[in-house]
């Protein structure tokens, strides 16, 4: 098994510009955020057939030792189909049983069950659902990931409020 230390970033392809900003986010010496992009690696051309794409997401994700969901209506909709790429995505992060935060692109800071795809609500999946904002998302990634598979907690969750105003959000 390969070594994990990166972090799957999954979204509908509705969402690709959020993708971007959080790779922007990265680069800007000025924003404290950093990831190791699962996506960088075992790329696959958009051409590819769909049996390709998904053996390339899914040796991406076995490298991945967490992941952030772009939480949004078309992120619900898509990872619940059962069909989209993103269907696999969440299916094969049931699978891996790493640690799953929601980033809510509406910027809404508590859990929102018409972001989240159904699978992960109907297993009962421990997620953590944040603002789409940089600090509290590696904050999450830095704090609720490491402690996932101990907490024996189930469900979604959220930070509450004195967590942004430590952040000064």
């Amino acid at each position: 098994m390969s070594y994990r230390n990166k972090t799957y970033v999954a979204f509908a392809s509705e969402d690709i510009r959020s993708y971007w900003l959080m790779e922007a986010w990265r680069e800007n010496v000025h924003i404290d955020f950093n990831f190791f992009d699962a996506h960088d690696l075992y790329v696959a051309r958009d051409t590819s057939k769909p049996e390709s794409i998904k053996a390339r997401l899914r040796e991406r994700m076995k490298n991945a030792k967490q992941f952030v969901l772009l939480g949004s209506r078309s992120a619900k909709a898509k990872g619940g189909d059962g069909r989209s790429f993103l269907a696999y995505e969440v299916q094969t992060m049931l699978s891996l049983d790493l640690p799953v935060v929601v980033a809510n692109l509406d910027q809404d800071r508590n859990v929102d069950r018409s972001f989240i795809p159904t699978p992960l609500l109907d297993a009962d999946y421990y997620t953590l659902s944040v603002s789409f904002q940089p600090a509290i998302i590696k904050y999450a990634l830095d704090n609720y990931a490491p402690q996932y598979a101990a907490s024996g907690k189930t469900g979604p969750h959220f930070y509450n409020e004195s967590h942004y105003k430590k952040l000064g959000l």
